[in-house]
């Protein structure tokens, strides 16, 4: 339904590539997936459709929240949320330069109201009989006048009272739902940090708007050797930077770049042929499997390969020169 109609909002994303990403990167029941997708969802529904609730997803998002539009859409019972992390990309250079600072989390939500919060009523309260006091002394002065008028004063000021006692109690409400939930999520951060630091997660799915070298080199830090990684983007140019990244990089093999084609066809009694409508791309995919990565080796490997990169009419002049 995305692809069909509104294609933008999953990066063009379509349902043979997101079928080849799910079969490239190994998702199964019971593994520990990182999932980093601007797909509105989709791409994570995917994967917790695959897994069946069994393991750990961990989602990485860009911005102050997830967002899960399609995700909701897809009717998961309440268990499948259970696994489920989430952790900002703001925060990723912090906790791999080992500088993530877990603030303090209490074991217990705090259900008092903070000391600001109960002067102000105590304030409010102290107010309201001095109010109380005058409007008894404009209606004594009154009574001369009509006693009808004092009556409705006073029922005035009675409802005056209760609308702001109610409307305090409804503050103080609030401001304890809202130290509840931010207790939630900074432990549900902490949680995640935990299982991040772990550094043995089974596999890497990018799917997102950003440029897929920089989410792609910070997030394998945090894959296990031997696990696969698959990114997704419609375009070709930035996963073929990031290939010559890896490469240089090392510490993966089987690094491909390919694309994904889909043709439909029409099949009538002497007339089948491929549809004039159908899409003529459906994004590009780089996959690859993650290995130990020994610096040694790499450094000597990089110094013969420019050795044996070196063109041979530069070979020739260096031996002339010897000579």
């Amino acid at each position: 339904m995305y692809y069909a109609r509104e294609p933008g909002k999953i990066n063009h994303l379509r349902y043979d590539t997101l079928a080849q990403m799910l079969t490239l990167g190994n998702i199964r029941a019971g593994s520990k997936v990182i999932v980093m997708e601007t797909c509105a969802g989709l791409v994570l529904g995917a994967v917790m459709e695959r897994m069946g609730g069994y393991g750990s997803i961990i989602q990485m998002y860009p911005g102050g929240g997830p967002v899960r539009a399609a995700t909701s859409c897809f009717g998961f019972p309440k268990h499948f949320f259970e696994n489920l992390h989430e952790f900002p990309l703001s925060k990723v250079d912090s906790l791999l330069s080992g500088t993530f600072s877990t603030e303090a989390v209490p074991s217990e939500p705090e259900d008092n109201v903070p000391v600001e919060e109960e002067s102000n009523g105590l304030t409010d309260e102290k107010q309201i009989p001095l109010q109380e006091t005058e409007e008894e002394s404009t209606t004594e002065a009154a009574m001369d006048i009509n006693q009808t008028e004092d009556q409705e004063t006073m029922d005035l000021s009675a409802e005056d009272v209760e609308f702001k006692e109610n409307k305090e109690k409804e503050n103080k409400e609030n401001v304890r739902e809202k130290q509840r939930k931010q207790w939630e999520r900074r432990k549900k951060l902490v949680e995640t940090a935990a299982l991040l630091r772990e550094k043995n997660a089974d596999g890497v799915i990018v799917a997102s708007k950003f440029h897929p070298t920089p989410l792609l080199l910070s997030l394998l830090e945090f894959v296990a050797s031997s696990r696969p990684f698959v990114v997704y983007c419609q375009y070709q140019e930035p996963l073929l930077e990031c290939y010559t990244k890896l490469r240089e990089r090392g510490g993966v093999v089987n690094l491909k770049l390919s694309e994904t084609w889909l043709r439909n066809y029409q099949v009538l009694p002497d007339r089948s042929h491929p549809k004039l409508t159908m899409s003529g791309g459906g994004g590009y995919l780089l996959s690859g499997i993650t290995v130990v990565l020994d610096k040694d080796k790499s450094d000597s490997s990089n110094s013969e390969a420019l050795k044996m990169e070196e063109p041979s009419s530069k070979r020739c002049k260096v031996q002339d020169l010897h000579c």
